[in-house]
């Protein structure tokens, strides 16, 4: 059973940074795609990045230039580097595999606000 934790949200001013981490437990992690999602208030979740086995990435327009996405296979850990934020990016942010999604974990809180 894999398991995912998100880390690293919290408040920030626009045109702040944050950094999240996500953390997936099992051996087969390096064999995964990869991906960031987000969900709003009132709003479905939405993938705004990922990344293959191979490193190949894709980004949503929305934060398309803004946000990166890297991974670790050693560390079993996906990235999401988030800069230039603005309030829109407010949302809870989740990890998962785009295609076939494992177990949802608790995912961390982005508030983007002055």
């Amino acid at each position: 059973q894999v398991q995912l934790a998100e880390s690293g949200g919290g408040l920030v001013q626009p045109g702040g940074s944050l950094r999240l981490s996500c953390a997936v437990s099992g051996s087969r992690f390096s064999f995964y795609t990869m991906g960031w999602f987000r969900q709003a208030p009132g709003k479905q979740r939405e993938l705004v990045a990922r990344i293959t086995s191979g490193g190949t990435t894709n980004y949503a327009d929305s934060v398309k230039g803004r946000f990166t996405i890297s991974r670790d296979n050693a560390k079993n850990t996906v990235y999401l580097q988030m800069n230039s934020l603005k309030p829109e990016d407010t949302a809870v942010y989740y990890c998962n595999a785009p295609i076939i999604p494992f177990n949802w974990g608790q995912g961390t809180q982005v508030t983007v606000s002055s």
